[in-house]
């Protein structure tokens, strides 16, 4: 089988646990996830099955949608609920929704995060946590991401034991820590602050709505209808410019073969080739021979 599964990833489970469990349900070795989530975090996590792990790069790139609850008054070491209280000042202010609306506007486009001190990213080698677990210092790279929309869900601000939550929907580039842009934002407003909820509802094309559940795959594998939840290949590779191919060109696309280039492409842009309506592969410009394409990802779908 070649697709993609919707996940919703539950809680407590890391994004490899959720790989492994679906080797067992799919029966093969060949899947793969897009797009790390944390334990405590659930939320949509497309699956790549089969052929489709060939996606997993481009379909990782891709924007993601959040819905975050963010608490002012107390910061955290790890940026959210799940860490030690760093500091504490009470929150006395009472903030409209047009202040809240007006700060977040202030984080649209392209900003610059400090990574997380409880990140795997690594400095000189080792993973950031790692310095933090040893209490070893470390300068803490900073990140250029993209907030491609930021909105205040209505009705969500509460006031209680001294502390202010509300929550907001992100649409961001890959690579935003939401932890770190609640700090920014609380920042903002004046008050330590931290995440305190987390739950992803989309990714790229793929959405709450359509995603599945652990439990429901399982009630498929057992009436053999697995195949009915996988998703083409197509849908991870939307964000992509589809260009139609000859029946001639999809023969010699399926062998790999390098094929004149179109006139209308770009460099450093990797583009989908179809033909009859399915995507056979992934073609960019030649990094020597500008005057040729070349294959990124060839899709062999007739298994």
């Amino acid at each position: 089988m070649n697709g993609i599964v919707p996940l919703w990833k539950p809680k407590g489970m890391t994004s490899h646990d959720c790989v492994m469990k679906l080797r067992r349900i799919f029966a093969t070795k060949k899947v793969g996830h897009t797009g790390t989530l944390d334990p405590e975090v659930e939320g949509v996590l497309p699956i790549c099955i089969g052929e489709a792990t060939k996606i997993v790069p481009y379909l990782t790139d891709t924007r993601k949608t959040y819905q975050a609850e963010i608490t002012l008054g107390i910061a955290t070491d790890t940026e959210d609920q799940t860490g030690t209280m760093t500091q504490a000042i009470p929150v006395e202010e009472q903030f409209t929704e047009d202040k809240l609306t007006h700060v977040l506007n202030q984080f649209k486009g392209e900003i610059d995060q400090l990574t997380p001190l409880y990140s795997a990213v690594k400095v000189n080698g080792k993973k950031l946590y790692q310095y933090a677990r040893a209490n070893q210092p470390v300068e803490r790279p900073m990140r250029r991401v993209t907030i491609h929309s930021i909105n205040y869900l209505a009705g969500t601000l509460e006031y209680s034991n001294q502390l202010a939550k509300f929550s907001i929907i992100a649409t961001v580039s890959k690579g935003t820590y939401i932890r770190t842009l609640a700090v920014d934002i609380g920042a903002s407003l004046g008050y330590p602050a931290h995440m305190s909820h987390l739950v992803r509802t989309e990714t790229a094309d793929f959405n709450q709505r359509d995603a599945v559940t652990f439990e429901q795959l399982e009630l498929l594998q057992e009436t053999d209808q697995l195949a009915s939840v996988l998703v083409p290949i197509e849908a991870g590779l939307t964000h992509l410019p589809s260009h139609q191919i000859s029946r001639e060109l999809a023969e010699k696309v399926s062998h790999g073969q390098k094929l004149p280039r179109p006139v209308d492409w770009l460099e450093d842009q990797p583009y989908r080739l179809a033909y009859n309506g399915q995507t056979l592969a992934v073609y960019q410009v030649h990094p020597e021979k500008k005057d040729q394409i070349k294959p990124l990802r060839v899709f062999n779908l007739t298994e």
